[in-house]
Order: structure tokens, then sequence, then C-alpha cells
């Protein structure tokens, strides 16, 4: 913490040198609430800075708390909590003063209270995969979607209907070490294939929320599995902490084959006709599925923006990022170079039996351009035939309209085009 000048620089709080903590002040400038790690959980507390106490007011390592934050502009001494259960937000109110907890009731979909109007009225953020983001007005008294009052107007702003948007559904499987993995499945009505959309980070997640994408391949005939594997958000933090027994490569990629496998099982999917795609980690993670799946369950892949050479990778993005390879890698390429070879999709290229379209932005500062010129020689000298979809103004990830318009009309083409042959 820091006086308004810059000075009077001094600790808050320390609950560990790998926990992260975060805070945010009460209206009354004298206390602020308290997110930290702690352990496998997250808890809740107030620090108060004229006696430098703290207070943990929630520590419960049964409680998946994701987020903790004093709405801005409050006149109250309450915090809003937000939960994750079943995959889904549910959030609370909590009285700093009392300790008092009022739960929402679930609702059809997620609702984060953002703003307090009055004792019973409160401003909100509302959301899920048939409901496009809405800022709605609600009552502690009546909290039915129904009885919302829609702020934004959004079904005003656009020709879609409800019905024009697929349901996310609960998909849940176990992987190869029994861990359960959860994901969103959306249906097709009349599917051609499966569509595998796998979230980047790796510390990132699939939501109940409207993804413009994923809607666009259901809409075009194509059934969608969006995996959370293991080091995905939302599912406490030891999940989310998981992924670095391994490292990347390590069983959250089987943790994607074996939702696929799942599928499979459940008549949903039929092999052959299953393609992978998703943005950095999503991309890379597609470039692990086509060189590490049997060859006769993955017809094709999409990788955007995805790593393939990890030492490559290493040495050319950006340099306040490479201590994060070396964290979920063991060390740097000099010092575990068989690891960095091992989890390297570029060096089992001679796997790929389907077909690859390599999608990149050439300002891409994270996952450089130089990725894709590697993988293309790798290809070219096992004989491995692709296509590359590039884009000279977008950096990592595809974010303009006009080129995501492109990117999904041909990925649709590439899909349907691979399952067909």
């Amino acid at each position: 913490m820091v006086d308004v000048e810059g000075t009077d620089d001094r600790e808050v709080l320390n609950v560990g040198d790998s926990a992260k903590v975060q805070a945010s002040w009460l209206p009354d400038g004298r206390r602020a609430l308290i997110l930290a790690e702690a352990g496998d959980h997250r808890r809740v507390g107030v620090w108060d800075r004229t006696d430098g106490t703290t207070r943990w007011m929630i520590d419960n390592p049964q409680r998946n708390i994701e987020h903790a934050f004093v709405p801005p502009g409050s006149r109250q001494p309450v915090a809003i909590v937000v939960e994750r259960q079943g995959a889904r937000d549910h959030s609370a109110l909590l009285n700093l003063d009392t300790g008092v907890e009022r739960r929402l009731p679930s609702v059809a979909g997620n609702l984060v209270p953002l703003w307090q109007l009055d004792d019973d009225t409160w401003i909100g953020q509302f959301f899920s995969s048939t409901q496009p983001t809405d800022i709605v007005r609600f009552s502690l008294g009546d909290v039915r979607p129904a009885a919302f009052t829609s702020l934004t107007r959004v079904w005003e702003r656009t020709s879609i209907t409800k019905s024009d948007l697929a349901p996310a559904e609960d998909f849940r499987w176990r992987s190869v070490d029994g861990l359960e993995i959860q994901g969103w499945l959306y249906r097709a009505r009349a599917p051609q294939g499966t569509i595998v959309h796998v979230h980047g980070g790796p510390t990132g997640v699939a939501e109940d929320r409207v993804n413009a994408e994923i809607q666009f391949y259901v809409a075009q005939g194509f059934n969608v599995l969006a995996p959370n594997y293991r080091g995905s958000t939302g599912f406490g933090l030891a999940f989310q902490e998981s992924i670095k027994q391994d490292g990347w490569g390590g069983r959250e990629q089987d943790d994607i084959r074996s939702g696929i496998e799942a599928l499979i099982g459940a008549g949903i999917a039929i092999p052959g006709h299953i393609g992978v795609t998703g943005t950095s980690y999503g991309g890379y993670s597609s470039w692990c599925a086509i060189t590490r799946c049997p060859p006769e369950l993955v017809a094709a892949v999409a990788p955007i923006c995805g790593m393939t050479d990890l030492v490559i990778d290493y040495e050319t993005t950006r340099p306040d990022l490479r201590s994060y390879s070396a964290e979920m890698l063991g060390g740097r390429p000099d010092q575990v170079p068989e690891r960095y070879r091992e989890r390297s999709p570029i060096h089992f290229m001679g796997n790929i039996r389907g077909r690859v379209l390599i999608v990149q932005g050439l300002r891409d500062p994270n996952v450089t351009p130089e990725n894709v010129r590697a993988a293309g020689v790798a290809l070219q000298a096992r004989g491995v035939e692709f296509q590359t979809l590039v884009f000279e103004d977008e950096g990592h990830g595809i974010s303009r309209p006009k080129n995501q318009k492109v990117l999904y009309e041909q990925l649709v083409t590439f899909f349907g085009d691979a399952f067909r042959s």
C-alpha cells in the first residue's frame, strides 16, 4: 500500500510466497476486503489498516470461491462473493460487519450482483448460453429471470431469438486417472460431425455463456464440446493447480482425448467425424490431438495461434512470459531439454493422418509466426499436407469482427470437407 504521492510503501498482507492475494477497499476507507489463496482453496477476510489485523470470514475448503469484491461506490459494508457450483456461478451478499451471508437463489443461468440501489434492489449481470450478457435490475425478494428488468434491452438490439441459440449441456466424464472432467456440450439439430473447442490459458474456462464461434458451428450443423480440462479455473484451486503436476502437454491432453472418447461412447460423436480447434493453449491442444490421438479418432484440426515447438516458443515469445513456460515445464530449455522435446508437437508431425489448417495472426507477440514457419518445414519434411490462414492485422487471437467472419466460415468449410472425405 502507498499513499497518494506514491510514498509510505508498506506490505498489507502476506499469506505465503506462492499464494495470490487480491483486495478492494470498503466504503469507510479504513478496511479492505481480502481474497487470498490458502492451500487448496480461497478464503475471504477483512483487513483493518488502523491496527493491521485480518479477520477471516469465509475459510472453508469445501467452498469453491472464485471472486469476492466490494461493489464500486457502495455505501454499505457488503461484499459480493461468487462461488462456482456445478460449473455455474452462484452469488452471495456478505455483510462485513456482522459476517452474515445471504446466498441468492439459483437461476437458469448466471447472476452476479454489481451495484446496490437500496436494501432490496440491485443491479446485476445476467447471462447464459441462450441469454446474451445483460445488465438487469432485480429484487432480492423475487430473484427470477422473469422478474428481472433489462437495462440494456439486449433482445431489442438483435434479430436473434432465444430459440436460435443452442443451450449448453453439462457433460462430464472420467479422465485416464479417474479425475472427473466437465465440459459444455452443444447439440446441432442434424449434426454432420463434432468440433471440440478447447479454451486457452490454460487457466481459462469454458462458461455457460453465449460464444459466437460455438453458436455459429452449431447453427451450421456441428455438435460442439467445450472441455474444462485440468488447469481450468472455476473448479477449485486444487483443480486449477493440478496441471502443474505434469506441466504443459501432460494429463490435461488426456482429459481432452477422453472427452472425445466419452462422446463416442455416448453415441454423440462418430470416429473420423471429429475435429479440434482452439486459440493459444487451445491451439497447442489441437496440435497435441492430431499428433497423439489414434488417427481414426480425429479427422482434422485447426490450431489458432498455437505453440508447436516449445523451445522456439520460449525463445521468441515476450520475455515476461518465459518464466511461465519455465514454471510449467520444470525449467528452461537448456535445463530440461528432453521435457521440452517430448511436449512439443513439432517432433511428432509424422503421426498426422488427418487434415491440418494452421491459423495465425502475423502480429502475435506471444506465439509468434516463427511457430508457423517451423511447423510448415516439419510438415513438409514428413510429406504431410496442410493449409494456412493468416491475418496480417491480428495479434494473439483473431479478434476483429471482419476477420472472425472469414475464420468461422472457413473453419466450417474445412471441417465439413474433412468429415465428408
